[in-house]
């Protein structure tokens, strides 16, 4: 990669934001969305397209075509946006071009986002390669019972249209750690049975604290991540994404020392690929 991509990389991964997005409300995976007043509804959908520079795949170890990839979520998505950091990811490792959307308005769970968000019809709009669907932690049964059920709606939905689905297992708040098993193993059982790929973000922290405990990984609130939180669990998604090694993926702009625990940490809670 040459001197000015590298330096574009660095300069993004530095600039992620620090003001997380408004909190959730409560259990995260009780409807929320009706709530929202209009003006939260505007802008919800990004739009993203990173291009990698210039020759052919071949020369440059690059696969064919770029990887579509629609993000629906909620603040946990938005907050330093995730999706913009795993193409950035993607940039700096110099295999893929990745091209996505995001639907990801605060406060919303994956019923909400079927009915209101508009992420159905954004679904609907173009061929996708992958779809990444987020929930809140969903720790709690009723919770849980909503995971499972709006994931297997969505896959279903996702897979009619040619794409593959995945959900991005996230974490608890800072006060409820203990619930991290829970959230962990609610989304497993939501990829389960919903037949699609997980993300395991969340077991991924637990994983870079139990090799550096004062990583600050959530952000100022004690939910949504920090800068340091989002470029983790967007390591996960990126080798969910593309089955490429965590290993291998650069991370400027961090030292080195927290780079090794960040790669490892991924490598410590591989993705699940469903095979069809």
């Amino acid at each position: 990669m040459d001197e000015s991509a590298t330096g574009s990389v660095n300069l993004f991964l530095g600039g992620l934001i620090e003001d997380p997005h408004e909190r959730l409300r409560g259990e995260a995976g009780t409807p929320s969305f009706r709530r929202m007043s209009r003006l939260r509804l505007l802008g919800v959908v990004v739009a993203g397209a990173l291009v990698l520079g210039c020759g052919s795949a071949a020369a440059g170890g690059r696969e064919a075509g770029p990887l579509r990839v629609l993000f629906v979520g909620n603040s946990l998505t938005a907050a330093n946006d995730l999706p913009a950091t795993v193409a950035g990811l993607a940039h700096g490792r110099g295999r893929f071009e990745l091209e996505y959307r995001t639907v990801a308005p605060g406060g919303v769970n994956l019923e909400d986002n079927w009915r209101f968000t508009g992420a159905r019809e954004e679904l609907e709009a173009r061929p996708w390669d992958v779809v990444v669907l987020q929930q809140g932690p969903s720790a709690l049964p009723a919770s849980r019972v909503e995971l499972v059920e709006w994931a297997q709606r969505w896959s279903d939905a996702i897979r009619a249209r040619g794409a593959r689905p995945a959900l991005y297992a996230v974490w608890p708040e800072s006060y409820r750690r203990y619930a991290f098993g829970a959230v962990a193993q609610n989304y497993r059982d939501a990829a389960v049975a919903a037949h699609a790929d997980l993300y395991p973000a969340g077991s991924a922290w637990q994983a870079a604290w139990r090799r550096a405990w004062t990583l600050k990984l959530y952000g100022r609130d004690g939910f949504h991540p920090s800068k340091l939180g989002t470029i983790l669990a967007a390591l996960v998604v990126y080798t969910g994404i593309t089955g490429d090694r965590a290993a291998a993926v650069p991370l400027p702009g961090i030292p080195a020392a927290t780079a090794t625990v960040l790669r490892r940490a991924a490598g410590d809670a591989p993705s699940i690929r469903v095979r069809p």
